[in-house]
């Protein structure tokens, strides 16, 4: 693959303690597209053929419940490698990957998972490191879901994807991808309309902006004391009908086959 600098990959972790020529090995043998947002990369029990790596974008990755239902389980941002199923001896994609908005992605058969492995340093190390962090996310979001009222799981959610993707704009930090109130329900276990109203209270009371398909947190400070429920999140104007108070529905044993 001749368009592609050999330092622009130089710069993602399973890559960084490569050189030039060990570099472009790995770049002639990846194949790149460009799929525009809402690009399915593939398909929960689909059999996991390649490992991926996201230049640009951003990645999100959901699963079906038994009643039908999708749930966001995560976002995966660029510079980071996605689909390893080949690493924890996956046969099968465990979830769907579709795009948040345009990216730009690397990838190569599993077939290179051993040679990779064996012949550039760091790489396995740097894979499983991911995984790890991953699979303490998705630790972090049990805890929340058992343990957390919906308008602090909210507040997680939020500062969680500025922490991955945010960028500074006038009045605060902005999501790095196109986010619909629907995807943010369906990440905290809630209804879009509760998420709505929330978002409404909240930017009366300066903590975020919301546009369409556009969030801006505009007081971090303030959405972390929410978050951990050091602020008023019980008043008159900020209740939640006990209806909507409804866990996500997503089990233990869902983040032990999560998407790597």
């Amino acid at each position: 693959m001749k368009m592609l600098d050999e330092t622009r990959l130089s710069r993602t972790p399973p890559f960084c303690q490569l050189g030039m020529r060990q570099l472009r090995e790995a770049l002639d043998q990846a194949e790149m597209s460009c799929p525009t947002g809402g690009t399915v990369i593939f398909d929960e029990g689909q059999p996991a053929r390649r490992f991926y790596l996201l230049l640009s974008g951003c990645i999100r990755f959901l699963r079906l419940t038994a009643e039908g239902n999708e749930v966001i389980v995560l976002h995966i941002p660029h510079g980071q490698m996605f689909g390893l199923g080949a690493a924890v001896g996956q046969l099968e994609h465990q979830a769907t990957a579709v795009t948040a908005d345009d990216c730009q992605i690397l990838s190569w058969p599993n077939a290179l998972w051993p040679e990779f492995t064996k012949l550039y340093e760091g790489f396995a190390a740097e894979t499983f490191r991911t995984i790890g962090v991953r699979a303490d996310e998705m630790s972090n979001r049990i805890v929340e879901l058992s343990t957390k009222v919906v308008e602090q799981r909210i507040a997680c959610a939020l500062l969680r994807m500025i922490g991955q993707s945010g960028r500074e704009v006038a009045g605060g930090v902005a999501i790095g991808f196109p986010i619909t109130r629907q995807n943010v329900a369906d990440m905290t276990g809630t209804t879009i309309y509760t998420v709505s109203r929330l978002l409404s209270v909240w930017e009366r009371r300066g903590l975020v902006k919301s546009a369409r398909c556009i969030i801006v947190v505009t007081d971090p400070k303030g959405l972390a004391m929410m978050s951990a429920g050091s602020a008023d999140i019980d008043g008159a104007d900020t209740s939640i009908p006990a209806g909507n108070r409804k866990p996500e529905p997503l089990s233990a044993g869902a983040v032990a086959h999560t998407a790597w």
